[in-house]
């Protein structure tokens, strides 16, 4: 996936091609860059796992080929100037999109078992075992959002359409977009609920490593090296994710632009604020009175000693 993201990225200063709006070979760049970090992601969190690590290499395994049969089909449409995605205008093409459909069932099965296996594991520190638990749960709602583009959007019709399934809610694909994400600025994108989700798996788990930081080189901060403290940190962090990527999907299906909101959005948004703070006050003033910071740093580094890969 890395190599593929650097001939993606030579692609697009090279190839001035572009399909549904956008420059040819984003869509294969993206991908291949969204892969590196869920997969070297997965793959960190499996080492940690105490015990059924056989059954953890397959399911790593099955991820990484359905991974790797996707991109095949996505950079190979992207060589004969065809969409990928939801691309049924004749019977190759729509071989090859259904095709993808069983990859991504097949790569979502195998996360799923990585899932379970982290929610069966005995993990030392808590906060650590959390907020990998919380970010792959995350991560699995985001890929789901991808069935929903699968969906026949109005005007289309299975069987008859050439395209069937989009991106966009409200509005054709490839109009206005966002700079870089490509994300609709005139009506909803599933997209955004779908990323957001999906790397859940890198930033809860990126959140307890901040915080570990901090603790270990701040005096002020040396209650965030209480185990109770962090994981209750981490539990209001991991609801907030969840509360945010529930709202983005909801502003996604009623067609809303990400950055266009209405005083529902808003106010929903404000809610989900009010509660960080108050959820954030309380884990924090619950944490028991710090030791001297010398003695923090001795005493609970080891407790931290599940996040080093």
């Amino acid at each position: 996936m890395a190599v593929l993201a650097v001939v993606s990225a030579v692609g697009l200063l090279v190839d001035d091609r572009v399909l549904v709006g956008a420059p040819i070979w984003a869509k294969p760049f993206k991908f291949a860059v969204s892969f590196v970090a869920y997969c070297l992601s997965l793959a960190w969190m499996l080492s940690l796992l105490p015990d059924r690590r056989r059954v953890g290499w397959w399911a790593g395994t099955v991820v990484t080929l359905a991974s790797l049969v996707e991109m095949v089909i996505i950079t190979g449409q992207v060589v004969r100037g065809k969409r990928s995605h939801f691309n049924h205008g004749t019977p190759f093409d729509e071989a090859l999109f259904n095709a993808m459909a069983v990859t991504v069932v097949v790569l979502w099965a195998g996360t799923l078992v990585v899932a379970v296996l982290l929610l069966r594991a005995r993990i030392a520190d808590r906060a650590s075992a959390w907020a990998m638990r919380s970010g792959i749960l995350l991560a699995l709602a985001g890929a789901a959002v991808g069935f929903l583009m699968t969906q026949p959007a109005p005007g289309q019709e299975r069987g008859v359409s050439k395209v069937v399934g989009a991106h966009s809610v409200g509005v054709p694909d490839g109009g206005p977009s966002m700079p870089l994400t490509g994300w609709s600025t005139t009506g909803g994108d599933l997209r955004i609920p779908h990323f957001f989700g999906m790397h859940a798996l890198q930033l809860l788990p990126l959140l307890l490593m901040v915080l570990t930081v901090l603790a270990s080189r701040f005096a002020r901060l040396a209650r965030l090296a209480d185990e109770r403290v962090r994981l209750r940190l981490v539990l209001v962090a991991s609801g907030a994710y969840a509360a945010v990527f529930a709202l983005v999907l909801w502003q996604a299906l009623r067609g809303q632009p990400l950055l266009r909101p209405d005083g529902a959005t808003l106010g929903a948004a404000g809610l989900i604020l009010l509660a960080v703070a108050l959820g954030t006050y309380g884990a924090l003033r619950t944490g028991r009175t710090p030791p001297p910071h010398g003695a923090t740093v001795a005493t609970t580094a080891p407790a931290s000693k599940d996040l080093v890969p």
